[in-house]
């Protein structure tokens, strides 16, 4: 009978009838291994599983045979044992069945005096290794860490990791046996102990602190570049724990980093001084700078490698010693230009962490300035890339950022501008123009974040606001934002909305305020989105009383007619809106047209000669209809509303905010019942009335409960579940975050506003307010913070 050997295997294979049919040729070489892993014959049997090996490696199933290959691990000669260990440990995994017959053949062969025996089992058992194989051979391991053969030492450590991780408790027997072998005569042995502690290290560093001596002692003799990475791992790992470290390593790590020329080593000498906080003291300070002076000079490395690590651990040494990184800002900004996203992303947080007054306008209007389009940026052509990509060499490339990089961009520039309360910003002015400027170069829809930035700001600095008013006034006629917000997902909404109510609100600031009303109502088209309708609408009636009570000051009967023709023509223009399809545009509309119906008709209507007097209960000689719109506005101001005024309002008496107004049903019965009893159509008596009970006091809590919807239903039955009515709340937002308090040469309201603080009980949910319960004025307390909480939750600075 012919036999076919794994050569021919491979070359039946390769060969051409094969490739027309393969399925077939695997079928045949499979029924032909079946036959001969069945004989007695254990070198016909070595060669079978080898065959098998091969075939396991193209993506064919051997776990049939895993029995045999066992059989082929006991064989006495070595060449046919090491193909039965090459299939185990390319076959067997955590399920395999036969592994526990594998425990006393990997015992023997480990105690064998024939180091290859050893040396195969000790690599077969690496690979296969389980919890109850670690267990069990773990006694037999440990012995052979002081083996006479180096070789057979340094496997035995190796494998000692993955021995650790699936039988802990073997730590214990094995820890003293790793200490004498990091003082071992071969360095190959040193240095795979080394390796496992490092990565044993990472895991559970407490445990190997006693090591720490012999480690510095390795770290201060040996010249194994590789060594010496995994030792100063290993102290990166331990230094948090032992805080004596510090002092004791900063001399060794310094000279390290100033003579190593191993890239890897310098890096993680770095990211050991970051991680183990060797930036302390006197020392420390001189580490620190020599550290930021090796990473930069990675910055105008041509590779993009050493450039990324070092903006990485840059990144890390800011928060500590800025001023070390902020000597080197010109390369930073210049990564913001590269090709490469990934280095232009570690850039912009090294930019953002290293942002303070000094530099935030240089380094903002270096971000603003990608986003803005570069016509003048030319296309590089086919072999210009081809070289870029060969020499490594990269550069700025902007004519197509992705939208999701633009909205990060100007998420950091916002980032950073409003830090800590606006801490860093100095001028105001130039921060709205920041704003604005975003608006125009975004590219995307970044409206929510701009328009609650230019409302805190505008409604925190009354210094700003006259500014803020004339800016954003002529945002509304440009062409160019109204056509971008009648657009979806290109922006353009929010900054409208956000400047026709600042106009409004602060309408006294207006140098044309009439012109102002023009433009908002010949722009409210549909085109426009009807939020910013509404706005508009509601602005020009804020802007018209303000100017009627301004008039009203300068009062003469030659300017009275002038006004009568401006009130018609507002009210001509304000017409249409008040058949829009919009409810609240129409509301906003009809109720800015009655309020100037009824100021034409007082001032159309004749009057009779005022007499002159003295008296301040005199009749004033200016139409009433001029103040009727301005007091509705300006009553009272908006502020921005801090973040612990809900806790100084008085808690009403009697009320209990902790009172479970609607408690669990704690009596649900399991689901058959409950067919059974929906089927029958009736209710079960429960045993002994308990779940009647609970369930009716259940149905009283709900009555009393204020914001219970009541219904004109027939009342259900106590077990009823299915009719309890269910009321969903949802939609409800957060209150917005606050920074740190920080003083500012600004006038900046970073407080906000807080009802009157008065002493009484205090209680066990919220503060409380002094005074009479019954008193109006603390009745008006509680009703205006209330309504200031409301307002701050639906817009950033108090506004609604």
């Amino acid at each position: 009978m012919y036999e076919r050997d794994l050569q021919d295997l491979i070359r039946g294979l390769r060969s051409d009838a094969a490739k027309q049919n393969e399925a077939r040729f695997i079928a045949q070489v499979v029924d032909e291994i079946r036959k001969e892993i069945a004989g007695g014959d254990m070198d016909l049997k070595g060669g079978a599983v080898c065959k098998l090996t091969y075939l396991e490696m193209l993506g064919y199933d051997m776990s049939w045979a895993s029995f045999h290959v066992v059989e082929v691990m006991s064989s006495p000669h070595f060449h046919t044992k090491c193909g039965g260990y090459l299939a185990a440990t390319q076959s067997f995994t955590q399920d395999t069945d036969v592994l526990m017959l594998t425990t006393n053949l990997l015992k023997k062969d480990m105690a064998s005096g024939v180091p290859a025996d050893v040396s195969a089992a000790l690599n077969c058992l690496a690979h296969i290794v389980t919890p109850s194989l670690a267990r069990d051979l773990s006694l037999d391991l440990i012995p052979m860490l002081n083996h006479t053969r180096p070789l057979i030492r340094k496997r035995a450590i190796l494998i000692l990791y993955k021995i650790i991780l699936l039988d802990p408790d073997a730590f214990d027997l094995c820890f003293h046996r790793l200490r004498e072998r990091l003082e071992d005569t071969h360095i190959g042995v040193i240095s795979a102990t080394v390796n496992v502690l490092c990565e044993l290290a990472r895991r559970d560093p407490e445990r190997y602190l006693p090591l720490a001596p012999q480690l510095f002692g390795l770290l201060t003799t040996s010249s194994n570049n590789w060594m010496l990475i995994k030792i100063v791992k290993i102290f990166g790992s331990l230094t948090p724990l032992e805080p004596r470290l510090v002092k004791k390593l900063q001399t060794p790590i310094t000279d390290l980093i100033n003579t190593t020329a191993a890239i890897s080593l310098l890096y993680e000498c770095v990211r050991t001084c970051i991680i183990g906080n060797l930036f302390q003291g006197s020392s420390g300070h001189s580490l620190a700078k020599t550290c930021v002076n090796k990473l930069a000079v990675f910055l105008d490395d041509p590779d993009q490698n050493l450039k990324y690590i070092a903006l990485l651990a840059l990144v890390k040494i800011v928060p500590s010693h800025p001023h070390f990184v902020a000597e080197y800002q010109r390369f930073i900004l210049s990564s913001i230009g590269d090709a490469d996203i990934s280095i232009r992303m570690r850039a912009m947080d090294l930019l953002s962490a290293m942002v303070d007054r000094d530099n935030l306008q240089t380094i903002v209007q270096h971000l603003l300035s990608q986003l803005s389009p570069q016509s003048d940026v030319m296309q590089p052509t086919a072999s210009e890339v081809l070289r870029r990509a060969t020499s490594g060499s990269s550069t700025s490339i902007f004519s197509s950022l992705s939208p999701a990089y633009r909205v990060d961009v100007c998420r950091r520039i916002i980032e950073m501008c409003s830090r800590d309360m606006y801490s860093n910003i100095s001028d105001f002015e130039w921060y709205l123009s920041v704003l604005v400027d975003l608006t125009y170069v975004s590219g995307v829809d970044v409206d929510d974040d701009i328009t609650s930035q230019i409302l805190d700001v505008v409604v925190r600095v009354r210094a700003v606001r006259s500014f803020a008013v004339g800016l954003l006034a002529k945002i509304l006629g440009d062409s160019q934002i109204i056509e971008r917000a009648g657009k979806r997902g290109e922006g353009g909404t929010g900054i409208l909305w956000v400047a026709a109510w600042v106009c409004g609100e602060h309408c006294s600031e207006l140098d044309d305020p009439i012109g102002l009303i023009r433009c908002l109502l010949q722009q409210a088209t549909p085109q426009v989105p009807s939020e910013v309708r509404a706005a508009y609408v509601l602005s020009s009636t804020k802007i018209l009383g303000n100017w009627a009570a301004s008039m009203a000051t300068t009062w003469d009967q030659q300017v009275q007619s002038g006004i009568v023709e401006t009130v018609t023509a507002i009210k001509a223009m304000t017409e249409p809106l008040a058949s829009d399809s919009d409810i609240e545009v129409q509301e906003r509309a009809v109720a800015f047209i009655t309020l100037l119906e009824f100021m034409r008709a007082d001032l159309c209507s004749p009057k009779q000669p005022a007499i002159r007097t003295t008296s301040e209960l005199a009749e004033p000689q200016f139409p009433k209809s001029l103040r009727l719109i301005e007091p509705l506005f300006s009553t009272y101001e908006l502020n921005a509303v801090a973040p612990e005024a809900q806790t100084r309002v008085r808690l009403p008496s009697g009320q209990i905010l902790d009172l479970v107004i609607v408690p669990d049903n704690v009596a649900y019965q399991d689901h058959s019942q409950k067919a059974t009893q929906k089927k029958k159509k009736k209710v079960l008596p429960s045993s002994g009335g308990i779940e009647a009970v609970l369930t009716r006091g259940s149905s009283i809590g709900v009555h009393q409960n204020p914001y219970y919807l009541g219904s004109d239903r027939k009342e259900p039955t106590d077990m009823d579940v299915e009719s309890i009515p269910i009321i969903r709340l949802g939609g409800l937002p957060l209150p917005p975050e606050r920074g740190s308090m920080l003083k500012d040469s600004v006038v900046v309201d970073r407080v906000g506003e807080m009802p009157e603080e008065v002493a009484g009980e205090p209680s066990s949910t919220v503060g409380t307010t002094e005074g009479d319960d019954d008193s109006p004025v603390a009745s008006l307390a509680v009703q205006v913070v209330r309504s200031k909480k409301k307002s701050l939750r639906g817009k950033k600075g108090g506004v609604s």
